[in-house]
C-alpha cells in the first residue's frame, strides 16, 4: 500500500494548476499546458512521449480523457514539443496546429537548424547532462512526427477553446509562436523565452542556447514581441513559471544574451 501511494504522489508531481483553468504538465524539464474552458480544452505543446501519463492524470482529475481535448497548438515543431502528438492524433483524433514555417519541422522533428554543435555544450556545461539524460529517458529519442495544420496566424485569435492568440516569435525555430490567453495576463512562451536552458542547465529567463536555436540574433529580437504582450505570468517550454512580469523576464534574457 505504501509503495502504491508513493507511486501516485510521483505521478501527481508532474502536473500542477498554475492559473485558473491552466494546468502545467512537466516531464523531464519539458512543459506543456492544458487550458480548460467552459467551451472545451486546448493543449499548448505536446511535450515528450512520457508526458502522456501526467496528461492523463490531470484530465482524469476532472472526469475527462485525452479524446476530450479539442486541439493541440504547437509553439514549434521540435521533438520535445511534439512527443505526444502522434498518439493524440492516431489514438484520440485530436487536431494539431502550428505556424506554416514549422509544419515541415513538425513532420520531421529532429531535422532542425542550430547554430552550434550540441556535443560541445555537454562538455562546457556539465549541469546539462542530467537534463538531457532525463529527456532521453522520457522518450526524447523516439518521437514520431505529426502532420499539423498551418491555420495559425500571428495576432489573430484561434478558433480553439481559450481563443489563444499567436505571438510571432521566430528565432529558436523559423516558425516559432508564443500564445497569449486573452483576459488572463498569461503568455505561453514556448522556447522563445525559457527559465531553464536544457543545453546549459542554467536557470533564469533566457533564450535557448545556440545548440538548439536556428537564429539567436532573431530570437533575441523576438523578445520585443513577447514584451509587447504585457503578460504578468510567463509559462515557458522549459523551467518554472515566471510570475514577475514579461518586462523583467525579457530584460534578464537580454542581459544573458546568446550562449
Amino acid at each position: 500500500m505504501g509503495a502504491t501511494k508513493s507511486a501516485a504522489r510521483a505521478v501527481r508531481r508532474v502536473w500542477q494548476q498554475v492559473a485558473e483553468g491552466v494546468y502545467r504538465i512537466d516531464r523531464a524539464h519539458v512543459n506543456c499546458y492544458l487550458v480548460v474552458t467552459p467551451d472545451g480544452m486546448t493543449l499548448v505543446d505536446a511535450g515528450l512521449p512520457d508526458s502522456f501519463s501526467g496528461l492523463r492524470v490531470v484530465l482524469a482529475s476532472f472526469g475527462a480523457k485525452p479524446s476530450d481535448i479539442d486541439a493541440v497548438v504547437l509553439t514549434h515543431g521540435h521533438f520535445d514539443h511534439v512527443g505526444m502528438s502522434s498518439r493524440l492524433t492516431h489514438e484520440h483524433h485530436v487536431p494539431h496546429f502550428v505556424h506554416d514555417e514549422d509544419r515541415k519541422l513538425a513532420r520531421h522533428p529532429y531535422r532542425y537548424d542550430h547554430e552550434a554543435p550540441r556535443a560541445g555544450y555537454l562538455l562546457r556545461y556539465p549541469k546539462a547532462i542530467p537534463v538531457i539524460a532525463g529527456m532521453a529517458t522520457a522518450g526524447a529519442l523516439s518521437v514520431r512526427g505529426i502532420e499539423a495544420a498551418g491555420a495559425l496566424h500571428p495576432d489573430q485569435p484561434m478558433d480553439v477553446p481559450g481563443r489563444l492568440v499567436p505571438v510571432w516569435s521566430p528565432g529558436h525555430t523559423y516558425g516559432h509562436c508564443g500564445f497569449t490567453l486573452p483576459g488572463s495576463g498569461i503568455l505561453f512562451a514556448g522556447d522563445a523565452l525559457v527559465t531553464l536552458d536544457p543545453y546549459t542547465g542554467e536557470t533564469g529567463p533566457r533564450i535557448v542556447a545556440k545548440a538548439a536555436t536556428a537564429d539567436s540574433e532573431r530570437a533575441l529580437a523576438s523578445l520585443d514581441a513577447l514584451e509587447a504582450t504585457g503578460a504578468r505570468t510567463v509559462l515557458p517550454g522549459h523551467g518554472e513559471p515566471w510570475q514577475q512580469g514579461i518586462a523583467l523576464a525579457v530584460s534578464a534574457a537580454r542581459a544573458v544574451g546568446a550562449e
